[in-house]
């Protein structure tokens, strides 16, 4: 989801959404110009009916606070749980660290939590060090999708990486040249634990 946004496109959507979460209802266009440093609306106004023609948002003609996300924005937003490994799996930090003030519905969910990635390993991926990967819980992802994942062993660890699957092995596959898979078979397959699926990513620029 938001794929085919721009990067100003997606940042106006996730402040409404935001808005929406802190004050249970819609900004105002002067209140979206202000948070984006805009003097004139006439450049939110384009990005607006954007967003509206592609059906992220909805508005209702005559109301001030008009332009809301098209579905129902519920919660605080994601939380911030620690720091993922995009590299050399690290220890795995699961502290509430904080809470981004985006709806899980942004990424096509009802339930997600954040990890900020520590590395370059998944930079072919457009995952870069600094990013809050967004993940969806749960036990078990496709071949080849990426995955947050824990290798128990002395220490539980997390990382994330590129998830494939054969008759005699699991791979943690890296999207980048530099680093090496790494390959666990047999009975090693069972300490591979999936937190849940990568759905996306916000990046503070």
């Amino acid at each position: 989801m938001t794929s085919d946004l721009t990067p100003r496109q997606k940042s106006v959507l996730e402040y409404i959404i935001s808005f929406q979460q802190k004050h249970r209802m819609a900004p105002t266009v002067r209140e979206i110009c202000a948070h984006l440093g805009l003097s004139g609306p006439s450049g939110i106004h384009r990005i607006l009916n954007v967003l509206r023609d592609k059906g992220y948002i909805l508005a209702e003609p005559g109301k001030k606070r008009s332009w809301r996300f098209s579905k129902n924005v519920t919660g605080a937003g994601i939380p911030l749980i620690g720091t993922i490994a995009a590299g050399l799996p690290v220890e795995a930090i699961e502290n509430l660290e904080g809470e981004l003030a985006v709806s899980p519905a942004l990424f096509g969910s009802t339930r997600c939590f954040g990890l900020r990635v520590n590395g370059d390993s998944m930079i072919d991926a457009h995952i870069l060090d600094g990013d809050m990967a967004i993940i969806r819980p749960q036990q078990r992802v496709e071949n080849g999708e990426i995955a947050a994942v824990m290798v128990q062993d002395l220490l539980p660890e997390t990382t994330l990486k590129i998830v494939r699957r054969t008759r005699s092995a699991l791979t943690l596959e890296p999207a980048n040249p530099a680093y090496l898979p790494l390959v666990l078979k047999g009975p090693q397959r069972k300490q591979v634990v999936v937190l849940g699926k990568y759905v996306g990513l916000l990046r503070v620029v």
